[in-house]
């Protein structure tokens, strides 16, 4: 499984989106290409560029910036946010993005999406952004499309995507977990690669993910980008988590301390009993 970093982009700026609305967009301080050199200097695999001028008001202002930042970077760069022509497609292709990723274009105009993936075979993702009810979100989660996942991954795998990126409308990722059984779901109907890109609330998140099967196929991915700047984990030890980099038993007193500090964090009602159960090993040795 790949690290993602995201990095939004609006009105030439970084941004994060606390949940996923354009207006509620808070300014970061560091520029758009800094920010994306800071992810990877900090160990991500790829990096998740998404232009929130073109995705929400078709405003293509950023797509300079978008092209230098591309050429910036050493990793390989999706890039994101307002794709709703072959124009679109090509300029970012030929500015150097490993993968662009549709979401609007891909829902309401197949026939277009399906020819681009002919003419661009692998290089063509979806973005779902899918409502608790699953339905999918349009314009930048502006618009219902009226469309349910399980519908559109079954058209978009067959016209030839070459990956999902699913992430969850309205979702405050700090606080609420991510929509596993869309994940699910995905992993169950399509053979192409599976990207959670709404963000994890801590490295338990990361672990469910990484651990995620269905049928023998896992996640190929996962998208940070706000838990790391918010101080809940590190991509040094979000990619620890994916690899698996957990102590082999038999397990020190100070390795179970640091599981049940964990399980705290995910299970609270349980604590005291996880607490004494804990007290019990140290004590037998």
């Amino acid at each position: 499984m790949d690290l993602y970093a995201r990095v939004n982009i609006l009105e030439g700026k970084a941004v994060r989106l606390p949940r996923g609305d354009v207006a509620d967009a808070i300014f970061l301080d560091a520029d758009p290409v800094e920010r994306a050199r800071g992810w990877v200097s900090k160990g991500a695999d790829r990096l998740l560029v998404v232009d929130l001028d073109a995705a929400a008001h078709g405003d293509y202002r950023n797509r300079p910036l978008l092209a230098r930042l591309i050429d910036e970077v050493d990793v390989p760069v999706v890039a994101a946010g307002g794709v709703r022509s072959a124009s679109e497609v090509d300029r970012l292709l030929d500015a150097g993005a490993w993968r662009v990723a549709m979401g609007t274009v891909a829902l309401i105009d197949q026939v277009l999406f399906w020819d681009l993936c002919r003419e661009h075979p692998g290089r063509i993702m979806v973005s779902l952004d899918v409502r608790p009810d699953e339905e999918l979100a349009i314009r930048g989660w502006t618009e219902g499309s009226g469309i349910q996942l399980e519908e559109a991954l079954i058209d978009l795998s067959s016209a030839g995507a070459a990956g999902f990126m699913i992430s969850e409308v309205g979702r405050d990722a700090l606080v609420e977990p991510p929509n596993y059984d869309a994940l699910e779901l995905a992993l169950s109907l399509v053979d192409q690669e599976v990207v959670a890109a709404g963000g994890v609330r801590h490295l338990e998140d990361i672990e469910r993910l990484r651990d995620l099967e269905v049928d023998g196929k896992r996640l190929a991915g996962v998208v940070v980008g706000r838990e790391v700047t918010a101080g809940r984990l590190t991509v040094e030890d979000a990619k620890a988590r994916i690899r698996d980099d957990r102590p082999t038993r038999p397990w020190t007193a100070a390795d179970l301390e640091e599981a049940l500090r964990a399980w705290r964090a995910v299970q609270p009602e349980d604590a005291d009993a996880a607490s004494r159960f804990v007290d019990w090993l140290i004590r037998r040795g």
